[in-house]
């Protein structure tokens, strides 16, 4: 039977700013994801860009107009695909089982981590196909790295509430969790609300509470800084509404 791949993208989906594509994937990656013909996706037009950015790299085994292409249910977006009640993915693994090697490609960084895909991925584990996870980018780990919080034990905690109230008793919830364990906690937002989650953390958390933010990241504008909320406050917003950002809570 067919594999598995999870293929990582790269981080500058949505940015001004595109970055050459072998900076940022192995060439073996590259390799692997000009070889495949059958994908599985978040998005099939941003799949169809990957391609031919690829494509430019290494010639594709088919053109992008043979490509088998599906798309993850819009549901599947909107309410996650994990849990017992999740969505069945055996179906779209179809050409697996006739043989063909199948990628999981998700926007942007890893598919199934801070993206769709988990139940693709269990899918094929149910089905007995090998699950091969490629090497690229990771968000989330790159933004923990360079955080200074931390990295031996940390959670990511997806979105925050969009009320203002909501968000405040959240991010209230989540200090009180990293100031009890020390466990860092990290959570992204639709970077239109990027200000906003900013001056809500700026007024929820305590002064001595740390905040470390990454945006643009494998970008040459790319911003890693860390500081604490006292130190914050006396800063202009350093983030903006138009990039992509993680953000991390700790000590």
């Amino acid at each position: 039977m067919g594999r598995l791949y999870l293929v990582p993208a790269p981080l500058d989906f949505g940015c001004a700013e595109a970055v050459p594509l072998v900076s940022v994937l192995p060439e073996g990656t590259i390799a692997v994801a000009a070889s495949l013909t059958h994908w599985i996706c978040e998005n099939a037009k941003t799949t169809r860009a990957f391609l031919k950015r690829v494509g430019e790299v290494k010639p594709l085994a088919l053109p992008l107009q043979q490509q088998v292409i599906q798309e993850l249910p819009r549901e599947v977006h909107k309410k996650g695909d994990h849990g017992p009640a999740s969505f069945d993915a055996k179906p779209w693994l179809a050409a697996a089982r006739e043989g063909h090697d199948i990628g999981l490609l998700s926007e942007a960084g890893m598919p199934a981590i801070a993206d769709p895909g988990s139940s693709v991925v269990r899918a094929a584990h149910d089905l007995g196909l090998q699950v091969v996870p490629l090497v690229g980018p990771v968000s989330l780990l790159l933004a923990l790295a360079a955080s200074g919080l931390n990295g031996q034990n940390f959670a990511f905690v997806g979105y925050l509430p969009q009320d203002a109230a909501a968000r405040a008793q959240r991010l209230k919830e989540l200090e009180a969790l990293a100031l009890r364990t020390g466990q860092s906690q990290i959570f992204i937002e639709t970077p239109y609300r990027n200000q906003a989650v900013w001056q809500g953390m700026l007024q929820a958390l305590k002064p001595a509470t740390r905040i470390a933010f990454a945006s643009g990241l494998t970008l040459p504008s790319a911003q890693c800084r860390s500081a604490a909320v006292a130190a914050w406050k006396q800063q202009a917003v350093p983030v903006s509404n138009d990039t992509p950002a993680v953000f991390i809570i700790g000590m």
